[in-house]
């Protein structure tokens, strides 16, 4: 499956972005979404996770309440809103898909990736 990312730019902090990741195939509802991202100089980390049927999600500590992932079978869109932007959010966002039962936070356990999307917060 190809991954399409989408939606990043230049926020001041405190404003909302709206990320996209539409999925090349059909089969978007057998996999579980996430959204990863990476600063300079620092590892991929997890960000934000759907299940297959969007029924459950998973969120990192550093964007509970401020974050929201979804999905759209119907659109084989994933979305991640980000609200109350802060500079430390500035990364380079990546969506990812795996198939299985539960939603990962380990980078190697997805199997297709989007080329990422860079968001950038000024302060």
């Amino acid at each position: 499956v190809q991954l399409q990312a989408s939606g990043g730019g230049l926020v001041q902090a405190g404003g909302s972005l709206r990320l996209f990741c539409v999925a090349s195939e059909r089969t978007f509802s057998t996999y579980n979404m996430a959204w990863f991202r990476q600063a300079p100089g620092t590892e991929r980390e997890f960000v934000a996770g759907v299940s297959r049927s969007g029924g459950s999600t998973d969120y990192a500590d550093s964007v509970e309440g401020r974050f929201t992932i979804s999905r759209d079978i119907a659109k084989s869109t994933a979305y991640l809103q980000m609200n109350s932007l802060k500079a430390e959010d500035t990364a380079v966002y990546y969506c990812a898909a795996r198939f299985g039962t539960y939603i990962s936070r380990v980078v190697s356990e997805y199997d297709y990736w989007g080329q990422g999307t860079l968001v950038t917060v000024s302060s």
